[in-house]
């Protein structure tokens, strides 16, 4: 075997191995939403699944019929409040990371 036959044998394996390596997808975060009731105000904390936050970004109300109900930005601490309806609903919080997050009233309860 000459020494370029040998290098190709070598160079084969690990151009393969580093083009797999380089088609491995990023590691994603997805959005979050966490809800609760203070008194008669719906709080909502956004963020991403690797802990960063969601700051300036709008959360939306919605009856049970679609309709918007409100719409708020979250502050610097990710948060954002509402005052709670006389109405059911349901809160979306749209990162544009590929599925909103959304939160039914039925799943929220006192903190």
């Amino acid at each position: 075997m000459t020494i370029k036959t040998k290098l190709n044998a070598l160079m084969t394996p690990c151009l393969a191995l580093g083009l797999g390596f380089a088609a491995l997808p990023a590691q994603a975060h997805f959005p979050l939403m966490n809800c609760w009731f203070e008194g008669k105000t719906v709080a909502c904390e956004a963020g991403y699944s690797d802990g960063s936050k969601a700051i300036d970004y709008a959360v939306e109300m919605y009856d049970y019929e679609d309709n918007l109900i409100a719409k708020e930005m979250t502050d610097k601490r990710s948060i954002v409040e509402f005052p709670h309806p006389n109405t059911e609903f349901y809160l979306v919080f749209d990162s544009g990371h590929e599925f909103p997050v959304e939160v039914d009233v039925v799943e929220i309860s006192e903190k």
